[in-house]
């Protein structure tokens, strides 16, 4: 048998190590639905490890170093998470409120400032070290911020601000 079908088996065997999740500087600043959020993604990861771990020389390798990998990181983020109060203030934003604020040509957007990892844009939940939520973060309504973006920067107006509903 030629040694490069060795080498191939031999590889194919192995799974390769999958590149670690950056963890952040920032703190890791939680809402409770982000706490349980971190929580439930542990458990799951934890479930399909048991689940791959079961399956002995089935398991598949690559998806079990995989698993691993995230388990790291969402056991280290679950373990620094800092749990925020309850945003109940509709004086000054914070995170966990949700803000509606207008650009310079009356668009109005309405967005809630949340964790690292609860952040999601196309459910308008902005991570709270974003530039857009460091605009925001401590900002009172009728006040004007500068929102530093890539494109530029853009001045809005905190037009709302709601607690975490």
């Amino acid at each position: 048998m030629s040694r490069a079908f060795v080498n191939e088996d031999h590889a194919a065997a192995q799974a390769s190590q999958p590149v670690e999740r950056q963890i952040s500087g920032n703190p890791n600043y939680v809402t409770a639905s982000g706490l349980a959020q971190l929580q439930a993604q542990v458990a799951s990861l934890q479930a399909q490890h048991s689940d791959q771990t079961a399956r002995g020389e089935n398991a598949d390798k690559q998806r079990l170093a995989d698993i691993e990998r995230d388990l790291r990181y969402f056991n280290q983020r679950l373990q620094s998470a800092q749990a925020v109060p309850a945003a109940v203030s509709t004086e000054k934003v914070q995170i966990g409120s949700w803000v509606t604020f207008a650009d310079e040509q009356d668009h109005r957007q309405r967005v809630q400032l949340v964790g690292e990892d609860q952040a999601d844009a196309a459910s308008q939940l902005i991570n709270w070290a974003s530039p857009l939520g460091k605009a925001l973060l401590g900002a009172e309504v009728g006040d004007e911020v500068s929102w530093r973006r890539p494109a530029g920067d853009q001045m809005i107006e905190v037009l709302q601000i709601e607690g975490d509903v």
